[in-house]
């Protein structure tokens, strides 16, 4: 339930810019974020009420009490202690932050710290999850783990809607049947999941083969940190990140209806790097991938 305070920060009149923030919208979703390799990157879906990653932390984006953070490369996870101590400030409940498990205690750390510095509590809910973990959000959703190849531990993150679908074998069944079974203790509905949203964070083109279900998302957000011919790919495999050539090699692959395309290198100026991305694009790609710059 949204308290009054935050339904101001949504609508504000006056919106407080501390940080950039693109919107995308499709079917009944939104998108909002940013993400430039080396700066910052955050994302977040106000009707799933969560987030992906705290590198920066724009004003609206406070009101999202969940966050799942991929790593803790500074540009990933640099405003946290930004948005415990806003909402403490505000008088909102700690958010809850899932991370790796690797880095709970690390991040444990860094709030004390702040909390030593700047003498004000740090209350945050920090989870540490594994590859293959899953976190029931509500009756409809729910986020699976799933292992991505970066430089420090990390992970991606796909959100499921969950469904209720009756049983094949009860199909033909008058509503009256249908009621009576359930009042037997038949259980006449199974679950289906439908792959709405998946963040990859940083990872090297492994990460994304690792769970294919990734492919079926509705809406894909990925790291395209290079994107120049001359950019070696095996150097940047190394560190963990993906290029454009391994999008292009997997293009049949992507079942996707929307490809976000994020976390570019600041070495190439953002008109480079959307002449080169647009150049090389098959047709069967072209009107689905978003370039985020």
């Amino acid at each position: 339930m949204s308290t009054d305070f935050e339904s101001s920060v949504e609508s504000l009149d006056h919106p407080v810019d501390n940080a950039p923030v693109r919107t995308l919208q499709h079917k009944g979703l939104t998108i909002e974020g940013y993400s430039r390799a080396a700066v910052q990157t955050y994302w977040r879906v106000p009707e799933m009420k969560l987030g992906f990653d705290l590198g920066g932390q724009p004003w609206s984006f406070m009101t999202t009490p969940t966050w799942f953070v991929s790593h803790v490369h500074l540009d990933h996870i640099a405003a946290l202690p930004v948005l415990v101590a806003r909402r403490r400030m505000m008088k909102m409940e700690p958010p809850t932050i899932y991370l790796p498990a690797e880095a709970v205690d690390g991040v444990e750390l860094l709030l004390r710290a702040v909390n030593r510095l700047d003498r004000g509590r740090m209350p945050a809910n920090l989870v540490g999850l594994k590859p293959g973990d899953e976190v029931e959000l509500s009756r409809e959703l729910v986020v699976k783990a799933f292992a991505t190849k970066h430089t420090i531990p990390s992970l991606g993150f796909l959100v499921w809607e969950r469904r209720k679908k009756l049983k094949p074998e009860y199909q033909g069944l008058a509503g009256e049947q249908i009621r009576d079974l359930r009042l037997s203790g038949v259980e006449v509905s199974a679950e289906i999941r439908l792959p709405k949203v998946a963040y990859l964070g940083d990872t090297a083109p492994s990460g994304l083969d690792a769970f294919p279900e990734i492919y079926r998302t509705q809406i894909l957000i990925l790291e395209v940190t290079f994107v120049a011919p001359n950019e070696r790919a095996s150097v940047i495999h190394k560190f963990g990140h993906t290029h454009l050539e391994d999008l292009l090699e997997r293009a049949d692959r992507f079942e996707n209806e929307v490809i976000i395309a994020s976390h570019f290198s600041t070495r190439l100026h953002p008109e480079q790097i959307q002449r080169i991305i647009e150049k090389r694009l098959p047709e069967s790609l072209r009107h689905r991938v978003k370039i985020w710059l």
